[in-house]
Parts: C-alpha cells; sequence; structure tokens
C-alpha cells in the first residue's frame, strides 16, 4: 500500500506537528508529510518542518480580499500536493462551507475539550468553571459546524482538585501528542471508514463519542 499523502495546516508552535512526524519517523504511521501550510510567517511549526526537510509554504491570510479567496488559494496548494490527509493542527483560521466540502471526509482537527463539550475557545477555563470531574481532547473529522464533526478519538484526563486553567492545559496537551498520532496512523493504515452512518474502525462502528483513550492508554 502506498504511502498517504498528509497535508498539514498550521498558525503557531507545530506541537502537534512534531507529534506527527516523530511517529512517522518511528514508522508508526504509513505515511508522509508532503507538505506544511502556515498563515503566520513567524510560525514556529515551519521552523521543525524545515528541520526535517518537509517543504512548507506560507499563505498570509491578510493579503487576500476575502475569507474565500484566502481558502481557495490553500485549497489550490493542497490539491496540487495530491493529499489523501489534510491535518489541521492549531490552524487558527474557520474554513469557508466550499473548502470544508472540497475535503469532505480527507480532514482531520484537534479541539481541546469532550466534545460536544466547550466548542470554541476557553475550554479548560469552562471544564473548570463547571466543576467537571474529567477533560481532554477529541480528534474529529471536519464538517462545515464548528467543532461539531464525528469524532474519531477522546482522550481524557481527570480535573484535579488544584487545577487551574494552566495545569489541566498542559495535562491536555500531552494527550494531544498521543490522540492525534493514533488517529493518523489507523488511517494511514486503512483502518478507518467515514460515510453516512458514522466512523467505523477495523469495520466496527464507533459509538458517537468516539474511541476513548482513559487516564492510563
Amino acid at each position: 500500500m502506498p504511502l498517504k499523502r498528509i497535508v498539514v495546516l498550521i498558525s503557531g508552535s507545530g506541537s502537534n506537528l512534531q507529534a506527527i512526524m516523530d511517529a512517522i519517523e518511528s514508522g508508526r504511521i504509513h505515511g508522509q508529510i508532503v507538505q506544511v501550510i502556515s498563515n503566520k510567517t513567524d510560525a514556529y511549526g515551519l521552523v521543525r518542518a524545515a528541520n526535517a526537510g518537509i517543504p512548507t509554504t506560507c499563505i498570509d491570510h491578510k493579503t487576500f480580499a476575502s475569507r474565500e479567496a484566502f481558502d481557495d488559494e490553500v485549497r489550490r496548494c493542497i490539491d496540487i500536493n495530491q493529499a489523501d490527509l489534510i491535518i489541521l493542527a492549531g490552524f487558527m483560521r474557520i474554513l469557508s462551507a466550499r473548502f470544508v466540502q472540497h475535503f469532505s471526509g480527507r480532514m482531520l482537527n484537534i479541539h481541546p475539550s469532550l466534545l460536544p463539550k466547550y466548542k470554541g475557545l476557553h475550554t479548560h477555563q469552562r471544564a473548570l468553571a463547571a466543576n467537571d470531574l474529567e477533560h481532554g481532547c477529541t480528534v474529529h473529522y471536519v464538517t462545515e459546524e464548528l467543532d461539531g464533526g464525528p469524532l474519531l478519538i477522546q482522550a481524557v484526563v481527570p480535573i484535579l482538585q488544584n487545577d487551574d486553567e494552566n495545569s489541566l492545559q498542559s495535562r491536555v496537551h500531552t494527550r494531544e501528542h498521543a490522540a492525534y498520532p493514533l488517529a493518523v496512523e489507523w488511517i494511514c493504515a486503512g483502518r478507518v471508514r467515514f460515510d453516512k452512518d458514522g466512523i467505523h474502525l477495523d469495520e466496527e462502528l464507533l459509538p458517537d463519542s468516539g474511541f476513548r483513550l482513559g487516564y492510563d492508554t
């Protein structure tokens, strides 16, 4: 089976990009990152990619007249690279419906909450304010609904009595680095199928909450 061609979209430090790069380097993921695209010239993830010999492109959204024009240029770049899988790794742009539809079933995002709880921003603060007992992150397919696509993996952390926003964010971030490479590994191995019924892993339909990675996994 040929290597899956992966394009990663970033806006910042690229720590999830690094986790996926490390999993590819170790042989866990049967894929290759063929391009890293950022909308910010100073994103450190571009340095991570360049150091690994991965081609990079910066497409500054501020130079485009509209969101759709920016998205069209990003889409063109992805299509040139014949991407099988598009990974949003801290890509801080809301994508247009036309863009999302074009890559339907091929684009993943990771969100720092146990969706459908706490879509949007300030997820750690909101989990603490609600006195939740657990929190975590979710890898999901991207649809037109913000943070609303089908859920593939949820990685869970307990909320500790002395947690504040920073400590909770740090532990969730660590779990992101486990969940995201695992999701990419499964997809590149052909173990995941996404259709109108939901997400199938090894031909078994996953629950709506996705596969759960508990505290000790």
